[in-house]
């Protein structure tokens, strides 16, 4: 009640401490009456209190994730602004709290990144999807060409976008899933046009391979 932000969109407690919480602002959605937020906060008296810990400029944030090995390690998500260009807008990262971010994958000033999640056995592993979209008072460009599936294999340093068996046509906003039992089944939820739209891809990614095939 007493941030700097009404409009909350995602929450994520710290694996081995659960006292610290982590705190993304701005909806995560594109309606034209979307609120945007004034970054990432961070509690580390389960709530009592809050921090802001930067991404002012993100606007809408879409996940955040924390490295279940080491709380100093947090991955954020950032949609970027939805009525322009340009802000913080791609995957950061933090390796210290979140004193300092770096940002690890930039699509394009256009294009941010909705959704992020671990290989539950090893998390270094990471898959984001980035979506890219722009809302205008008579229209809304939800989805594009730069819209997609990123693989990582080195925690965030490089970055591969997947791409065999997934639609080629421009694509919207993705959810992802990894299944706890079996890191190599990746699900995703993919806004695509007509017959691949709406559907679930169930992508078996295969170790020693950056683009497994998917059906």
């Amino acid at each position: 009640d007493n941030g700097g932000s009404f409009t909350l969109c995602c929450v994520a407690v710290d694996p081995k401490n659960s006292g610290v919480v982590w705190l993304g602002t701005g909806e995560n959605a594109s309606q034209r009456s979307a609120h945007f937020g004034d970054g990432i906060y961070k509690s580390t008296d389960a709530g009592k209190t809050w921090q802001r810990m930067g991404l002012a400029a993100s606007e809408h944030i879409g996940q955040v994730l924390i490295d279940p090995r080491n709380s100093n390690v947090v991955y954020v998500a950032a949609q970027g602004p939805l009525w322009s260009a340009g802000g913080e807008r791609g995957l950061y990262k933090t390796t210290d709290g979140g004193t300092k971010w770096e940002r690890v994958l930039h699509v394009s000033d256009d294009t941010g990144i909705s959704d992020i999640v671990f290989d539950p056995r090893n998390a270094d592993v990471i898959y984001a999807s980035s979506y890219q979209r722009r809302r205008a008072v008579g229209q809304m460009i939800g989805g594009g060409p730069e819209g997609g599936i990123f693989k990582s294999t080195n925690a965030g340093k490089t970055w591969t976008k997947l791409s065999n068996g997934l639609p080629k046509d421009d694509v919207g906003r993705i959810a992802l899933g990894v299944d706890p039992r079996n890191p190599k089944r990746v699900y995703a939820l993919i806004s695509a046009k007509a017959p691949r739209g709406g559907r679930g891809g169930v992508a078996q990614v295969v170790p020693d391979e950056s683009d497994g095939p998917v059906v």
